[in-house]
């Protein structure tokens, strides 16, 4: 969940003439130890086994020291792999099946490839940032493979670069970081204090214990909440359709972005990163023009000081729900910092039991849980993904540089790189809701709030005005139904074509008393003839649910009435056969 896409604009896939060669290492480590997985690779194994290995294996590049030797080079990842328990990890299985056992190796084998140069391609940092893409788009083989698939790349015999893919399965981006400064400390002679980090073992015993499950207990109650009472997706709207969207990239750099988020922190006295989030939050929702901003925003899980340098994956999705009902930026700034708090405690998870609760909830809401906002910001990890974006040569004012499509399981992706001396943030967001021209403004619009928010306050009834971005026009077929922007007609159209083309009608037809808050909702039912007595809500209900994905205006109606009449529209109004919610109890 945290590995970011092909950053855009950057350059293509290495392909220069270089002698290549291997080198195979051995290594020795403390004995062979076998468990459980973590709930952070149990997370990132079901992303590896899903996912395109593109969007959801790491890379790094590290610059080689001036004087260190090749010998020195290979001997310090050696080195790595003796003290890491997570690089002699393997998940033996079955084909077919999902690990859920991780053996550390005491001894083992792994390859370096070497690329040969008489000249490295100019400019060679992203010569390197290529080949590490390169390096990244083959998958590991979770049974077998060494975590880390290294590229020494040499000038004239001279290592310069170790252009480098990792598994997410036992890495994430703050773990690259620690092994890279633990390298360069290796090479420039320098000894390493005991590690003292828990290993993913350690991490799994924890997880297990009483406090651990009832931390995983408490994250899912929390993600339950939200999956409740939050929109189903944020961008339900016209033209948003489709689970996979090609969305291509956009790169912000800008110094003025960078001054105004300064600017904006000191006068708000709040982390300037606590800023950026609500600046999005804010723009993001008013965009979709939604009461509440429900974000994935990843979290590599090193809170702890004894995690802090823990060589492993952490890295799990942090559920933001921000409220942006208030009167202006510092009254919605002021909750946000409780909020992302309150994501990030509820973190950790086991990921199996989170997708059998979010079933089961959205099951009983009639609902379909879409990760279509994601805000996933590096810029504060130390040492680590600094190829994600190619470095400054200098700090423009406002560039916007565009990158290649990418397909991707969101509507609107952001990666924030850095945030000083620069502001550089990545988009991609799905071109039937931000055309090139959209995707700028938002990126631009974003800019300029975070300039009105360091010159002072922003009321939200400005924000058309203060970023340009409008909010959309969904037209008077749309309805707010239990939180969620409804289009009730799709409603009916996709359950009729559900069930075969039954003649379905779907009305908001009265109230129901909201859980929880006093008050009444609208009620959706839907009205289907049918001649066949055998068709039940709940068999109506499982139809239209399996229907769901990709069509984020379509909620599942709250009650079916299935009425007796011949297959025509609209629904006659025949005799009830049966009614009820479709789902195992009532809402």
């Amino acid at each position: 969940m945290s590995a970011p896409p092909t950053p855009p604009g950057a350059a293509p896939a290495a392909r220069t003439a270089a002698a290549r060669r291997t080198a195979t290492l051995a290594y020795r480590g403390a004995g062979t130890r076998r468990g459980p997985v973590t709930m952070g690779q149990a997370n990132m194994i079901r992303c590896i086994l899903r996912d395109e290995p593109d969007a959801i294996n790491i890379h790094d590049v590290w610059p080689v020291p001036e004087g260190a030797s090749e010998h020195g080079v290979l001997d310090a990842l050696r080195a790595l792999a003796v003290r890491h328990e997570a690089l002699r990890t393997t998940f033996p299985h079955q084909p077919g099946t999902v690990p859920g056992e991780q053996v550390v190796a005491g001894t083992g084998r792994f390859t370096v490839t070497v690329l040969e140069h008489g000249e490295l391609p100019a400019p060679a940092a992203e010569y390197a940032e290529a080949v590490a893409r390169d390096a990244r788009s083959e998958r590991f083989r979770l049974e077998s493979d060494f975590p880390l698939r290294p590229v020494l790349l040499t000038h004239a015999g001279r290592p310069v670069f170790l252009a480098l893919a990792a598994s997410h399965a036992l890495t994430d981006g703050s773990a690259l970081g620690v092994l890279r400064e633990e390298w360069l400390t290796l090479l420039s002679g320098g000894t390493l204090p005991e590690a003292t980090a828990p290993t993913p073992l350690d991490l799994a015993a924890e997880e297990a214990s009483p406090a651990g499950r009832r931390r995983s207990a408490d994250a899912l109650r929390h993600w339950e909440r939200i999956l409740r009472t939050g929109p189903q997706a944020m961008f339900a709207e016209p033209g948003a359709v489709g689970t996979e969207i090609s969305a291509p990239g956009l790169t912000l750099r800008s110094a003025r972005g960078a001054r105004a988020l300064a600017g904006a922190a000191r006068r708000t006295r709040a982390l300037p990163n606590t800023v950026l989030l609500t600046a999005w939050c804010l723009l993001t929702a008013h965009r979709a023009g939604q009461q509440e901003c429900v974000a994935a925003v990843p979290t590599s899980n090193r809170f702890r000081p004894a995690l802090a340098r823990s060589v492993s994956t952490l890295s799990q999705d942090a559920l933001l729900a921000l409220d942006v009902r208030r009167p202006s930026f510092d009254a919605v700034l002021a909750a946000a910092w409780g909020a992302a708090l309150n994501a990030y405690r509820h973190s950790r998870f086991d990921a199996l039991a989170l997708w059998d609760m979010i079933r089961r909830v959205t099951g009983e809401r009639g609902s379909h849980f879409a990760r279509d906002v994601v805000l996933n910001d590096i810029s504060a990890l130390p040492a680590t993904l600094a190829g994600a974006a190619a470095p400054d040569g200098d700090a423009p004012e406002l560039e916007l540089v565009r990158g290649p499509e990418q397909a991707l399981p969101t509507r609107l992706l952001g990666f924030v790189y850095e945030t000083d001396p620069v502001l550089r943030l990545a988009l991609w967001g799905d071109p039937a809701l931000f055309p090139a021209r959209a995707a700028e403004d938002f990126a631009t619009g974003l800019v300029r709030l975070l300039e009105a928010a360091a010159e002072g306050d922003v009321p939200l009834s400005e924000l058309t005005e203060v970023t340009g971005v409008r909010p959309v026009e969904r037209g008077p077929g749309w309805t707010r139904v239990d939180g969620c922007w409804v289009e009730p007609e799709a409603v009916a159209r996709t359950l009729s074509a559900a069930l075969g083309g039954l003649p379905v009608e779907v009305e908001v037809t009265g109230t129901r008393e909201a859980a929880g808050a006093a008050g009444a909702a609208p009620l959706l039912t839907a009205r289907i003839a049918c001649e066949d007595s055998g068709l039940t809500p709940a068999r109506a209900h499982a139809a239209l649910m399996a229907a769901l994905p990709g069509r984020p205006g379509v909620l599942a109606p709250h009650r079916y009435v299935i009425v007796q009449g011949p297959p025509r529209q609209p629904a006659p109004a025949g005799p009830i056969l049966r009614e009820g919610t479709g789902r195992d109890r009532e809402m």
